[in-house]
């Protein structure tokens, strides 16, 4: 019996050489490593390391061993041998000392303790290598690349990474590994075996290990501490990792593009993107992908498996990583801040891609447009643009889209779903960005200020269309006209009139549209929805921007001023057409008489003077007219409705515009002088009609006697002549 520990031997030979383990002493040394040891024979073994000798070969796969009770163990493999078994769980082993350190797993015994740091094991050997881990002692080092290890083992499977060395393959798929054990866990894969399961929450792994380290999720057990953030990990490899955050190292570098990664796990990933290797295929849907967890994540989508639930809404997730993030929407947490705005992110990756935005910073360029991106990811969605690929194709109505989520959002237009609904107004709206956007509206929040001219924006989106008005980029160009435009969906909108496509039908009227906002808009004409009110007059409007347009009448503002003649607008696009007045451009052409116009609606109502079409027809006379706005116009004379009135004289008019121009009676404002006589007009079409007399132009000519007139209305008085 020992003295120090009361463990008692068979033999004083045993109890001697157990005694040099108290003691420490090891006085047979190896002349080549240093490496010392208890007895002579376990020095006379270890120098056969050395000279590579193993004299005892196995017949039946050609394995050496330098003892010769390796070999016999290494027979029972073979013969599929396990003679020692558990009485508790009935697992079999090869050898009485496996089963020996098996039965501590149950018992819990772990007798072998570190003074260290009080982590507790089984076995003596264990506890010998764990000491490794304080003495930084690595003995076992690579020739290839001087990457050390603490055990002989590890040195062993390392050096199978520069022999590529993998003898252990799967009869089924034919992967092969390095290690036995590897090819084992990779076994249960192709049969589902999952013996080991939480008791938490039902989840079941391949190994025990992966239990144990999912075990300390429930528990929040992260050994691992960051010493410079204080972020702390269950595995002490994630915390080695995550080190490498902080000293920046990159050890993993890319021969073709010289990107640089933390792990060699992820450099190998990256290297498949060059030789675009996707080797692991879904049965299901033919998609392949690089690496096996990306595909085992992929086939959740057609099992509809979601086995992360948030206790907060009930939603779902396939990844836990997900619902993690999910879980930070409740709590508002945003703990990566950026330095320059202030603006705080959910994830470090959403922090990373925003701080480039300050950098100007965008890598990944298109190769058929020039277009740059801040992620890859952007770049690829924008190439299945040139490529016309729309994998996601709604069942409904057959639309296809670029991405997964815009498949989901587009569904819920058939199923009129819009769960996130406005506490303010009661307005609902299909994706929960679109709500937080128009909640801005009622608390009159502009975050985002164009630095040049002042104006804000609800959105960062919106302000950046608006910079391009500055600049005056337009990088979306039309192929038929060169005409170019800022965003993409303009273009869009813009080729459909070259296309002459109309998609979008009122079911009412049969009139069709280029997109669908417009037909919404149009709906609202048949039922008479007008659902923004101005507080001044109580009137009315379809669109929130009519009502904005509105509200500068009674406020008088007027931003956009002409620099010829110094006239005002409320809306720049007033303005533009103004200013081609004083150019005298008129882009649009009648291809039947030559007669241009500065508008291209101007010009649709002109061709239906040609074409005699007059689809709006008033039901009490049956006159009919070109525009709807004429017939409205029409209808209030039968009526009698004049809702516009002078406040000098009391006359009344059926539109505003006809009270303006009354107005200037008072006012004596003749805004429109010839340049010939000076004689001036109150409206514009009456100054026309003079300078006809000056030119001697006589447009209106009677076909009974070719007698000509300026005007049409005189012409209509001769022709009664004619017809008595």
């Amino acid at each position: 019996m020992t003295t120090q520990c009361g463990k008692t031997y068979r033999t004083n030979g045993d109890l001697e050489l157990y005694q040099k383990i108290h003691t420490g002493e090891k006085p047979y040394q190896c002349a080549q490593c240093g490496k010392a040891f208890k007895t002579n024979g376990q020095l006379k073994l270890h120098q056969k390391i050395h000279t590579g000798e193993k004299p005892y070969q196995c017949t039946e796969c050609g394995k050496a061993f330098i003892r010769k009770w390796h070999l016999n163990q290494h027979r029972k493999i073979h013969t599929g041998e396990k003679p020692y078994e558990c009485t508790e769980c009935n697992k079999a082993f090869i050898r009485n000392l496996e089963l020996k350190r098996h039965q501590k797993i149950h018992t819990g015994e772990k007798p072998y303790q570190c003074a260290q740091c009080a982590k507790a094991f089984i076995t003596n050997p264990e506890i010998t290598q764990h000491q490794k881990i304080h003495t930084g002692e690595k003995p076992y080092q690579c020739t290839e690349c001087d990457k050390a290890f603490i055990r002989n083992g590890g040195l062993k499977r390392h050096i199978k990474i520069h022999t590529e060395e993998k003898p252990y393959q799967c009869s089924q798929c034919g992967k092969a590994f390095i290690r036995n054990g590897g090819l084992k866990r990779h076994k249960k894969i192709h049969t589902g075996e999952k013996p080991y399961q939480c008791t938490e929450c039902g989840k079941a792994f391949i190994t025990n290990g992966e239990q144990k380290q999912h075990h300390k999720i429930h528990a929040g057990e992260k050994p691992y501490q960051c010493t410079e953030c204080d972020k702390a990990f269950i595995r002490k490899w994630q915390l080695n990792q995550h080190l490498k955050i902080h000293t920046r190292e990159k050890p993993y570098e890319c021969t073709e593009c010289n990107k640089a990664f933390i792990r060699n796990l992820e450099l190998k990933r990256h290297q498949k993107i060059h030789t675009g290797e996707k080797p692991y295929q879904c049965v299901q849907c033919g998609k392949a992908f690089i690496t096996n967890p990306e595909l085992t994540q992929h086939q959740k989508i057609h099992t509809g498996e979601k086995p992360y639930q948030c206790t907060e809404c009930d939603k779902a997730f396939i990844r836990n990583g997900a619902l993690k993030r999910h879980i930070k929407i409740h709590t508002e947490e945003k703990p990566y801040q950026c330095s320059q705005c202030g603006k705080a992110f959910i994830r470090n990756g959403g922090l990373k891609r925003h701080k480039k935005i300050h950098t100007g910073e965008k890598p990944y360029q298109c190769s058929d447009c020039g277009k740059a991106f801040i992620t890859n990811g952007e770049q690829k969605q924008h190439q299945k643009i040139h490529a016309g690929e729309k994998p996601y194709q709604c069942t409904e109505c057959d639309k296809a889209f670029i991405r997964k989520w815009q498949l989901n959002q587009h569904l819920k237009i058939h199923t009129r779903e819009k769960p996130y609904e406005c506490t303010e107004c009661n307005k609902a709206f299909i994706r929960n960005l679109e709500l937080k956007r128009h909640q801005k509206i009622h608390t009159g929040e502009k975050p985002y200020q164009c630095a040049q001219c002042g104006k804000a924006f609800i959105t960062n989106p919106e302000l950046i269309q608006h910079q391009k008005i500055h600049t005056g980029e337009k990088p979306y160009q039309c192929t038929e006209c060169d005409k170019a435009f800022i965003t993409i969906g303009e273009l869009k909108r813009h080729i459909k009139m070259h296309t002459e496509e109309k998609p979008y039908q009122c079911s009412q009227c049969g009139k069709a549209f280029i997109t669908n906002p417009e037909l919404t808009q149009h709906q609202k004409i048949h039922t008479g929805e007008k659902p923004y009110q101005c507080t001044e007059c109580d009137k009315a409007f379809i669109r929130n921007g009519g009502l904005k347009r509105h509200k500068k009448i009674h406020t008088g503002e007027k931003a956009y001023q002409c620099t010829e003649c110094g006239k005002a607008f409320i809306r720049n696009e007033g303005l533009k057409r103004h200013e081609k007045i004083h150019t005298g451009e008129k882009p649009y052409q009648c291809t039947e008489c030559d007669k241009a116009f500065i508008r291209k609606w101007h010009l649709n109502q002109h061709q239906k003077i040609h074409t005699g079409d007059k689809p709006y027809e008033c039901t009490e006379c049956n006159k009919a007219f070109i525009r709807n706005q004429e017939l409205k116009r029409h209808q209030k004379i039968h009526t009698g409705e004049k809702p516009y009135q002078c406040a000098q004289c009391g006359k009344a008019f059926i539109t505003n515009g006809e009270l303006k121009v009354h107005q200037k009676i008072h006012t004596r404002d003749k805004p429109y002088k010839c340049t010939e006589c000076d004689k001036a007009f109150i409206r514009k079409w009456q100054l026309k009609e003079h300078q006809k007399i000056h030119t001697g132009e006589k447009p209106y000519q009677c076909t009974e006697c070719d007698k000509a007139f300026i005007t049409n209305g005189e012409l209509k008085g001769h022709q009664k002549i004619h017809t008595g």
